[in-house]
């Protein structure tokens, strides 16, 4: 499909640089799906997610403990190395305890001219922490209006929420159209869409994604592969898709931040926007580095399993990400009580071989 060339972004530093000159707005990098973009959107700037380059770390081990993930030192590193020179500044918002601590070093040595932190609570079960995160909101958009001299108006977030809800909507059913019918999109195709579509402009990302659903809906049915499902963080390695695939699986869904709990969850629009901005953030599919009881994420991902038909999951780790190891002996035992079998794969900067990766995904899925 020749949509899909437009979601085909080599150099996301290139393209971002690029749509600044053209479009002349600040650009705002942010490392972590709880970032308020609708918000940094109204203010006439542009959100870019970074996922830090898969290259040599030199300069970022310098601040940084070795035991830092990939992620982390990724992204320091590109900043340090001038590689993100065309960025005005960054957003973390309240994360795992490494992003948090990368924030203070970002902040005296990245060399950007605006930085902000949006802290967020960390147990969402109180009616006490959805008003604290509206506040956090009202502060986060003062300082954004402070910093770049504009005003947020209510008429401007209720554009931006509609532009933000048509997306997740759309990418919402394309995952579904792929999970239905899974000859749709290749796996390595719907990870670039959705990491796309936290890189591009994001009317353009409106536009392809309402030009790429019909060509969908045309594709043949005729995929008999096992149905996988992918949990964890981030995916930087589009490879492992191709991988699943070869190996006889097909990923038909995932709980990934560069993946469904990207796109969960509407903004309502009859609310104040702060308010319904929060409210969704709230409200949204948690990650570990959030928590509402002990058994909400169990509960979900039983509930992701069960729509979706899966007959095997992945634990897609970044090595040395402590939320998500934390998280994963409670999350194979639920997956164990509902007879998903489960595998865990914990990944750094590159991917071990071929040859090796392979043969642990043929052996899983030979034995579902």
């Amino acid at each position: 499909m020749d949509i899909l060339k437009k979601f085909e972004i080599n150099d996301p530093y290139e393209y971002v640089a690029n749509l600044k000159k053209a479009t002349g707005k600040r650009v705002l990098a942010y490392m972590c799906s709880y970032t308020p973009e609708e918000i940094i959107y109204a203010a006439g700037a542009h959100p870019f997610r970074i996922f830090g380059q898969v290259e040599a770390i030199s300069k970022a081990d310098a601040h940084l403990q070795a035991y830092s993930c990939s992620l982390v030192r990724g992204a320091l590193e590109d900043a340090l190395q001038g590689r993100l020179s065309f960025v005005d500044g960054a957003v973390f918002p309240h994360t795992c305890d490494s992003i948090q601590r990368l924030s203070d070093i970002w902040r005296l040595n990245a060399g950007m001219k605006h930085h902000f932190d949006v802290v967020w609570s960390v147990k969402l079960n109180t009616q006490s922490a959805r008003k604290y995160m509206y506040d956090v909101l009202v502060r986060f958009a003062r300082e954004l209006e402070q910093n770049f001299g504009v005003t947020i108006s209510h008429e401007k977030l209720q554009q931006t929420i509609a532009t933000y809800n048509e997306i997740r909507s759309l990418l919402k059913k394309v995952w579904q159209l792929k999970s239905d019918n899974k000859s749709a999109l290749t796996g390595s195709q719907m990870n670039a869409l959705i990491k796309a579509a936290m890189i591009m402009d994001r009317d353009e990302v409106v536009a392809g994604l309402q030009s790429l659903i019909p060509a969908i809906e045309l594709s043949p049915q005729n995929e008999k592969r096992k149905r996988i499902m992918l949990i964890g963080g981030i995916c930087n390695h589009p490879d492992i898709y191709d991988y699943i695939e070869a190996s006889g699986g097909v990923v038909v869904w995932d709980d990934l931040c560069t993946g469904s709990r990207y796109f969960e969850g509407a903004i309502v629009t009859d609310k104040e926007p702060l308010q319904a901005i929060a409210d969704r953030y709230y409200e949204r599919n948690i990650c570990p580095a959030k928590h509402r009881d002990y058994y909400t994420r169990a509960q979900t991902l039983k509930a992701m399993i069960k729509e979706h038909n899966v007959q095997g999951a992945i634990f897609l780790y970044l090595k040395f990400c402590d939320p998500h190891s934390f998280d994963y002996p409670y999350l194979k035992e639920a997956l164990n009580e509902v007879g998903v079998p489960s595998i865990l794969l914990e990944l750094e900067q590159q991917l071990p071989s071929e040859g090796q990766m392979r043969t642990r995904l043929e052996a899983f899925i030979d034995m579902i």
